[in-house]
């Protein structure tokens, strides 16, 4: 699917319909500190194993896509609900 680089949509900030620069999201660092990361590292400890199943072979074929917009006069951004698609191409 080929998106736009630039949409005019609305802004909750701006309370108007503006000009967004679209990015594509992307999940960022995981802390290796997080109380999540702890819980399930001490999980693994002793006997028992792995402590819930681990997914071997992915079931689709394709992935959920989030678009990042990004308001071009106060900078407020605001995520485009994910919609699955194999190839998603911002066009410039």
């Amino acid at each position: 699917m080929k998106v736009p680089a630039t949409i005019n949509t609305y802004c909750t900030k701006c309370n108007a319909h503006t000009e967004h620069t679209v990015t594509l999201y992307k999940k960022g660092k995981e802390r290796g500190l997080a109380i999540g990361a702890r819980r399930h590292e001490r999980e693994l400890h002793g006997y028992g194993g792995q402590k819930y199943p681990i997914q071997r072979n992915k079931a689709k074929t394709t992935d959920k896509k989030t678009l990042v917009l990004t308001c071009k006069k106060c900078g407020r951004k605001t995520m485009r609900s994910g919609v699955r698609l194999r190839k998603l191409e911002i066009i410039r």
